[in-house]
């Protein structure tokens, strides 16, 4: 119980400590002054439109290669299931949801897709 109960207080302390150390640099941050701080990190302007949409684009990617990483690894215990039809059903159902799940991710790449040109369409360029 006192082990328990020092790894919840060593957890505490520490997660306490990120946030007041994350926070005390952002404040410190602001002291020196926006305009300084971007000539120096050399920052670009950016439409938040378009960061926004390379945001969304990059989880996309991420979750496609998930999909298909899933659908590889049905495919290779299908092919090592040697006859056992509890593998081959289980590998059916692994393909299915990657498929599934791939199928979801191109759906929602292009609803936002379609979502953001309108709104960089509405709000003008």
């Amino acid at each position: 119980m006192n082990k328990k109960i020092m790894k919840n207080l060593l957890s505490f302390a520490l997660i306490s400590m990120g946030g007041v150390l994350l926070f005390g640099l952002q404040a410190h941050a602001l002291d020196v002054g926006v305009d300084k701080i971007t000539s120096q990190i050399q920052l670009s302007a950016k439409d938040p439109r378009e960061i926004v949409a390379r945001i969304i684009n990059t989880a996309m990617m991420f979750l496609g290669i998930i999909a298909v990483v899933i659908i590889l690894l049905g495919g290779f215990k299908w092919m090592t299931a040697a006859g056992n039809e509890e593998k081959v059903s289980e590998a059916q159902k692994l393909m299915g949801a990657g498929v599934i799940g791939l199928v979801i991710i191109l759906a929602s790449w292009g609803i936002a897709s379609f979502v953001l040109n309108q709104l960089i369409n509405a709000t003008g360029n």
